[in-house]
């Protein structure tokens, strides 16, 4: 699927997501499998290991994506639903994130590893079919540069030259 240039680091950071996120899914009932896609897509979420902290793209995401959409919420449809789903989807993994923090690693559940797994495949998914697509078709290009510019150094490419 092509991207706006300025989304496209955005979209790297979630191929690595989709791949933990698909394989906690299938998460197994043992302790040792559970505990390891814990970590996985716990370490994903929040460990500089990666080179962000999902609070950075979601910041990303509610302070430029969300508030560039935000004029357009009353006269169209299509931006109101994602951007409640966004915000939904947000406050939820959070929720989910910061239960799993409290739980002793060796009280996780499949289910737990599930949810979150699935959640956050999902909530990935919704961001590059729905959402992107109508940032693309919403926000200025200057809008777009911001984005782009608040997206972390890590995840750009020397030869995008923005």
């Amino acid at each position: 699927m092509k991207r706006a240039n300025q989304l496209q680091p955005l979209s790297r950071q979630h191929h690595l997501g989709l791949n933990l996120s698909r394989h906690a899914k299938e998460c197994t009932d043992t302790v040792t499998e559970i505990a390891k896609h814990w970590h996985n897509l716990t370490a994903y979420i929040d460990d500089m290991q990666y080179h962000f902290q999902i609070e950075d793209h979601f910041q990303i995401e509610d302070n430029l994506i969300a508030n560039a959409l935000e004029p357009y919420r009353a006269s169209q449809p299509e931006v109101a639903s994602v951007l409640a789903a966004l915000a939904g989807q947000h406050k939820r993994l959070q929720t989910l994130i910061d239960a799993g923090q409290k739980t002793a690693s060796q009280s996780l559940t499949r289910v737990q590893v599930r949810e979150l797994g699935t959640l956050l495949y999902d909530h990935i998914r919704f961001e590059e079919r729905e959402l992107y697509p109508i940032v693309e078709k919403y926000l200025t290009e200057d809008e777009l540069d911001a984005v782009y510019q608040a997206s972390p150094d890590s995840i750009k490419r020397s030869d995008e030259n923005r």
